[in-house]
């Protein structure tokens, strides 16, 4: 592999490279790596990119491939240097363009034509973060299909960020079918408030609202909120949730799917003070919130609606709001319903 050529993204704060390899290499490296994310888009019929492996045979050179890594503290800035990074850390690659090629260049290799040393482009993203990353994914991938930006999320939650190295047990729907692991967290849970997170919106479901026009106002909030060096990361809000729920009470409240979604947009704006709370104090808190939402009738609101939205200010204004007497904050949630 050669790098040629690199620059900086300042929206995703990342190195973006420009290199070139080799059809061989792309078939032995990167081939395998479309198999990363369980369910992303799936490859199209093989009659729709008949041509292209025509193309292929025939020693078409390829639009380039989008290859992204996630590395916080990447340092190297000589071409050299960043294609051995590459090469030593392919197999933590992904595919963020390039699927359906590669699964036609895997299909051509078998032919007598196929030509393994035909030059291959490729653009590099190397990202700090992995909500910087799926910015770049979902801009990227809009209005592709099969897959919509919430599938999507859903399935990058899962891939994106390793729960392994966090005190949470996490399981996906299909998980729990099997066995249910008591006191774990639901995937679909955490990402939704992942979504919630991206968009700043607590909000990003309405059957009121056709699927194909909600997804492009989901994909217009994310790109509304295009990261900021000094933002907080997801993955620091899956540290601080594995916190607070030492306390048992305190995990109680944050595994109901539309407090996890409030606390996930809220937490945004109240980081710096959510993060010396301890679980104990946090927990304290939470019976204050839920005494002072017991005011609420419910047969006059859409409860969950109202429990994300009050939880997100109750989290976004937390110094403040936890110190409230339970009828202060009656009061509060009264103004805010009204």
């Amino acid at each position: 592999m050669i790098i040629f050529d690199t620059t900086n993204d300042g929206v995703i704060d990342s190195v973006v490279a420009t290199g070139k390899t080799t059809y061989k290499y792309a078939i032995e490296s990167l081939y395998p790596l479309i198999d990363r994310f369980s369910a992303q888009r799936k490859t199209q019929d093989k009659k729709f990119y008949a041509r292209l492996e025509r193309d292929i045979l025939d020693k078409c050179l390829m639009p380039p491939l989008t290859i992204a890594f996630v590395e916080p503290n990447f340092d190297k800035t000589e071409e050299k240097d960043i294609a051995k990074y590459i090469e030593d850390n392919i197999k933590s690659g992904y595919v963020l363009d390039g699927i359906q090629r590669l699964s036609t260049l895997n299909r051509a290799k078998d032919d007598e034509r196929f030509d393994d040393s035909q030059s291959l482009y490729l653009n590099i993203i190397v990202s700090p973060s992995e909500d910087k990353l799926l910015y770049r994914m979902i801009t990227l991938n809009n209005g592709q299909k099969p897959m919509t930006p919430r599938h999507q999320i859903e399935i990058l939650t899962q891939e994106l960020f390793d729960f392994s190295d966090v005190n949470l047990d996490v399981q996906s729907e299909k998980e729990r079918g099997k066995t249910i692991v008591k006191g774990s967290f639901d995937l679909g849970d955490l990402s939704k408030a992942y979504l919630a997170f991206l968009t700043g919106s607590v909000n990003n479901d309405n059957n009121k609202i056709i699927g194909e026009k909600m997804d492009q106002i989901i994909v217009g909030r994310i790109m509304d909120k295009q990261p900021a060096k000094e933002d907080v990361n997801f993955k620091q809000v899956i540290k601080n949730i594995e916190k607070l729920s030492e306390n048992d009470v305190a995990k109680k409240w944050l595994k109901v799917g539309n407090n996890l979604i409030g606390f996930s947009v809220g937490v945004k704006t109240s980081y710096d003070v959510i993060i010396n709370i301890s679980p104990d104090e946090f927990s304290n808190s939470i019976e204050l919130f839920e005494l002072a939402f017991k005011a609420i009738n419910p047969s006059k609101v859409n409860l969950g609606k109202f429990r994300r939205e009050l939880s997100q200010n109750f989290i976004e204004n937390y110094a403040q709001h936890s110190e409230f007497d339970e009828m202060e904050l009656v009061e509060h949630f009264m103004e805010l319903t009204s």
